[in-house]
């Protein structure tokens, strides 16, 4: 069990599952959190949130004084990730490189434990630079020789998203026509964030060594579904109009040649299409965590006046 007062270092923690956890440990508890990201405008945001936190920018791909905060660390809870991105580079050096260095500062300074967040993607049938570079990231951990767990959400909405369902939501807001990728019959098993963020504390607490777990949102609902559900819930008048597959592609894929970070890839509609149909855990039973009604999730992700105006930059 990580003592709540014991140094805890966030890599990665200034994207959206760390704003989150930060938020979640906090509430829980924790008190001596250490933020590492590289990120500077997601770690001003982090920075205004919790000055209380202990913050270090740095580039994980390469060596640094970054190292050092690791001295002294019962826990590291690993969130970096490239999700998305025009090149493979940037998933080798962000997803892999990276990786490798936190492990070799982990050994270096005997952590005793890890929490390692891969993702669900490493289950499937995507053939992409994510996908491929997620799951050598989890081999690395798994080969580390470091006591670890090891976690795979599915795709994660909630507050401070820059993107996935947060960008739509966005969108949605400021267009009188929302397009939608064929009939928009793809199934998806969206995790509410703040229901993650649980189920990380609650390994800090039980620190299974050599688990892997798959944490699957509960409900098993279309894209099309989701977009109407958003729409209700901000009470838009949206229209919502259905696009042919290879029109939507064509589509996205001209919008990338132009666009340095485009919001939604090709690959990402590939992936939304696969027919992926993952299976989690009991995260009630495994972890304490009853998840979140979708409809009210969605409610306190997009309407709450905490946090839901903040949002964070890719």
């Amino acid at each position: 069990m990580t003592d709540k007062n014991a140094k805890i270092v966030l890599t990665g923690a200034a994207g959206l599952v760390g704003q989150n956890l930060m938020i979640e440990l906090k509430a829980q508890g924790y008190t001596n959190l250490f933020a590492i990201d590289k990120h500077e405008y997601n770690l001003h945001v982090l920075r205004k949130l919790h000055p209380d936190v202990h913050v270090v920018p740095a580039d994980l791909a390469e060596h640094g004084a970054w190292e050092g905060e690791f001295m002294n660390a019962a826990c590291v809870i690993q969130l970096h990730a490239q999700i998305t991105g025009k090149h493979s580079k940037l998933f080798e050096r962000n997803n892999i490189d990276a990786t490798r260095n936190v492990l070799d500062a982990m050994r270096k300074y005997t952590v005793p434990y890890l929490v390692h967040i891969s993702s669900s993607v490493v289950n499937s049938v995507a053939n992409d630079d994510y996908t491929n570079t997620k799951r050598v990231q989890e081999k690395l951990v798994v080969d580390s020789g470091i006591q670890h767990c090891i976690l795979r959400p599915t795709l994660m909405f909630g507050w401070f998203d820059p993107k996935h369902l947060g960008w739509l939501a966005r969108f949605m807001e400021k267009t009188p026509i929302f397009p939608i990728p064929g009939n928009g019959r793809y199934m998806r098993q969206p995790l509410y964030e703040r229901d993650f963020c649980r189920c990380i504390a609650a390994c800090l607490v039980r620190e299974p060594n050599g688990e892997v777990y798959d944490i699957v949102g509960d409900t098993r609902i279309d894209y099309v579904d989701i977009i109407r559900t958003i729409k209700r819930v901000k009470k838009l008048r949206t229209r919502i109009v259905q696009i042919p597959y290879r029109l939507f592609r064509f589509l996205l894929q001209s919008y990338a040649v132009f666009s340095h970070k485009p919001p939604f890839t090709a690959d990402q509609l590939q992936a939304l299409t696969a027919g992926d149909d993952f299976l989690g855990v009991d995260t009630q039973a495994v972890f304490g965590v009853k998840q979140t009604a979708f409809e009210d999730a969605v409610h306190e992700s997009y309407c709450d006046s905490r946090y839901s105006r903040i949002v964070l930059k890719r």
